[in-house]
C-alpha cells in the first residue's frame, strides 16, 4: 500500500482526491492537510510515501514548502496544478525544485473531468511512489568527492553532417533530465527534436524556460516548421511530433491522431519518423520516465545506424524508459544525465570522420 498525504486548502479537493486516490487496493490516505503548517506535522507523524500538494495555499505558499520538504526531508511529491498560464510557470518550477510530476486540475467542471482526473492522480502518484527521490536530493548536494561537470562540447557544422539530428525522449522527471542535457550542448549544434509527456498548455512555457536558461534556441515545434541547427523544438502538448524531409529539408509535423503507447506526444512516435527520415545521421537518447514508451521507436534508430544513448538507472529520477529500451537492445551505451550532451556530440562528430 502506498500511503498517501493530501495537502490542499480546498476542502472539496481533499475529499475528492482522498475519494479518488482510494478508489483501489494499492493507495491509502493516511490524512490530509489544509495548509504546509498542518502538513509539516503530519509528514512526520505519518511518514507518507507521496504528498500530493497543492500551490496556492494560506499561511505558506506550496513553492515554498515544497523547497523544505525537499531540502529537510526529501519526499516524492505531486503537485496539483491549474490549467493557467501562471498555474504552468509556478507548476514548471515546482518540477525544478524536486516535485515527482504534477496533475492539471479538471478547471470549473470538476465533476466533467473527474474520472480522467482520477486515473490521472492514481497513476502518478503510483509512479511518484517508485522515483527515487531521495537519491536525487543527494545528487544536487555540493561533494568534493563527485566526478566535476564535464566539459562543453565544442561543435561546429564542419564537424558533423549536415543532416544530423539529435532527437531525445522523456518522461516523469524529464524537466530537469533536459534542461540538463540541453544545457550541455552548443549554440551551433545540429537541429533537435524532443518528446515529453506534458498536457496543452504547459509545453510552451516549458519551451520558454529552457530559452531562457541554455544557449540554444528552444521553441514548441510547429506545423511544417523547418528544422535549424542551434534550434530544440519541443512536441507540443497532446500532440505528436514527427520529423519528415521534404525539399531536402526536415521539417516538424504534428498530429492529433491517437495515442501511442499510452501518450500523446509519444517517444515512439518521434523516434521512428527520425528512424525512417534521418536513420543513421542521427543520435538519441531516452531519459527518465515511467512505462516504455519510446524503447520500440529507439530499437528502430539503433536497427537504422543511429547511436542510441540511455540515461543511466543512478541519475534517474525512473528508470523504466531507459529500462524498456536497453531490455530490447535498443541502446548503445548508458550514462548519467550529466555525460549525455557530450556523448551526442562526440558520437556526430565520429560519424561525419569515418565517412
Amino acid at each position: 500500500m502506498i500511503k498517501v498525504l493530501v495537502v490542499d486548502d480546498s476542502a472539496l479537493i481533499r475529499e475528492v482526491l482522498s475519494s479518488l486516490l482510494s478508489a483501489g487496493d494499492d493507495i491509502h490516505v493516511v490524512g490530509t492537510a489544509c495548509d504546509p503548517i498542518d502538513a509539516r506535522g503530519k509528514i512526520k507523524t505519518l511518514n507518507p510515501d507521496v504528498v500530493t500538494l497543492d500551490i496556492e495555499m494560506p499561511n505558506m505558499n506550496g513553492l515554498a514548502f515544497l523547497e523544505k520538504i525537499m531540502r529537510l526531508r526529501p519526499t516524492p511529491v505531486v503537485m496539483i496544478s491549474t490549467l493557467t498560464q501562471k498555474g504552468a510557470q509556478e507548476t514548471l518550477l515546482a518540477l525544478e525544485l524536486g516535485a515527482v510530476d504534477f496533475v492539471a486540475k479538471p478547471g470549473h467542471d470538476l465533476a466533467g473531468g473527474l474520472e480522467q482526473f482520477g486515473r490521472e492522480v492514481r497513476d502518478k502518484v503510483i509512479a511518484a511512489a517508485q522515483s527515487d527521490v531521495r537519491g536525487r536530493a543527494m545528487a544536487r548536494q555540493p561533494s568534493t568527492t563527485r566526478d566535476a561537470a564535464p566539459t562543453k562540447p565544442i561543435a561546429t557544422g564542419a564537424k558533423v553532417s549536415s543532416n544530423a539530428l539529435i532527437a531525445i525522449g522523456a518522461s516523469t522527471g524529464g524537466v530537469e533530465a533536459v534542461k540538463t542535457v540541453l544545457s550541455g550542448l552548443p549554440k551551433d549544434s545540429p537541429p533537435i527534436v524532443i518528446a515529453q509527456h506534458m498536457p496543452a498548455g504547459f509545453t510552451a512555457r516549458f519551451a520558454q524556460r529552457l530559452n531562457e536558461t541554455c544557449e540554444l534556441t528552444v521553441v514548441e515545434a510547429k506545423e511544417r516548421e523547418v528544422l535549424k541547427p542551434g534550434h530544440a523544438y519541443i512536441a507540443p502538448g497532446d500532440s505528436h511530433l514527427r520529423v519528415e524531409k521534404s525539399s531536402g529539408q526536415l521539417k516538424c509535423r504534428l498530429g492529433d491522431d491517437g495515442v501511442v503507447s499510452g501518450h500523446r506526444p509519444s517517444v515512439d512516435v518521434l523516434f521512428e519518423s527520425v528512424a525512417k527520415q534521418v536513420g543513421a545521421d542521427a543520435v538519441a537518447a531516452i531519459l527518465t520516465g515511467m512505462g516504455k514508451d519510446g524503447a520500440n521507436g529507439m530499437k528502430l534508430l539503433h536497427d537504422a545506424g543511429a547511436r542510441t544513448f540511455g540515461q543511466s538507472k543512478s541519475s534517474a529520477l525512473i528508470y523504466g524508459m531507459p529500462r524498456a529500451a536497453m531490455e530490447l537492445g535498443a541502446i548503445d551505451e548508458e550514462l548519467s544525465v550529466e555525460k549525455i550532451a557530450a556523448k551526442l556530440i562526440s558520437a556526430l562528430e565520429r560519424r561525419k570522420a569515418a565517412a
